[in-house]
């Protein structure tokens, strides 16, 4: 049964953000202490006729306590990242072995692929192109320029059944002659893996395709 691509809820769990925390405490602590050997070290050797004043202490003191606070807020915010990161992707663990519909190849084995096409706007002509797994094309044709659903049944430009293996589809549009685009199509394909790539949870089907989990429109049992 079809679905909307929404996030399941699933648990996060633990991260190493606590080992990083408390190694930034350490390093806080040790660079405290260096600073507190500092300053005393200025006063042993302060000129006696030309003390240092205890306002330029404060700011001393001051400056470090800013920092200080500073490296803390970066590390709770370090920390918080890694935990959105995690939960992002615990939320997508449950699509794995799922059929999603995004711009990715398709395995065909005999029954029809179902195709989702999307012309671009104002396109009065959209020609439907299949690759097989090496590039090669094995089938182009025209097609209605209406968004919907389309079914390809596994036929080359000569007639012929073509064997059973992973393609890929592409829709280019255009207007009278014009080319206005020419983009995947989206199909249904079983996924494998999720997991984070820049900061984002991406998903991994079964014929390599590595798509934003933004990107899947729809969802289904395998079949």
């Amino acid at each position: 049964m079809e679905t909307n691509a929404l996030a399941p809820s699933a648990s996060t769990p633990r991260s190493n953000s606590t080992s990083s925390g408390a190694a930034s405490e350490n390093a806080l602590s040790s660079d405290f202490e260096t600073f507190l050997k500092m300053l005393t070290v200025q006063m042993e050797n302060q000129d006696p006729l030309n003390p240092i004043q205890s306002a330029d202490f404060a700011v001393q003191l001051a400056t470090f306590s800013g920092v200080e606070q500073q490296v803390r807020t970066n590390d709770l915010l370090g920390q918080l990242a890694t935990q959105l990161s995690v939960g992002g992707i615990t939320q997508y663990a449950n699509w794995v072995g799922l059929e999603a519909r995004a711009p990715v190849s398709s395995n065909f084995e005999g029954a029809p692929i179902n195709l989702n096409i999307q012309p671009a706007p104002d396109a009065n002509q959209t020609t439907l192109v299949v690759k097989d797994q090496f590039g090669a094309e094995v089938m182009r044709t025209a097609i209605p320029s209406t968004s919907g659903p389309y079914s390809w049944d596994g036929i080359d430009n000569d007639g012929a059944n073509v064997p059973h293996g992973v393609y890929s589809f592409t829709l280019e549009s255009s207007r009278d002659g014009t080319p206005l685009a020419n983009e995947p199509v989206e199909t249904y394909a079983r996924i494998t893996e999720t997991r984070i790539e820049n900061g984002a949870p991406v998903l991994v089907f079964e014929g390599g395709e590595i798509v934003p989990a933004a990107d899947v429109t729809a969802l289904k049992a395998s079949e």
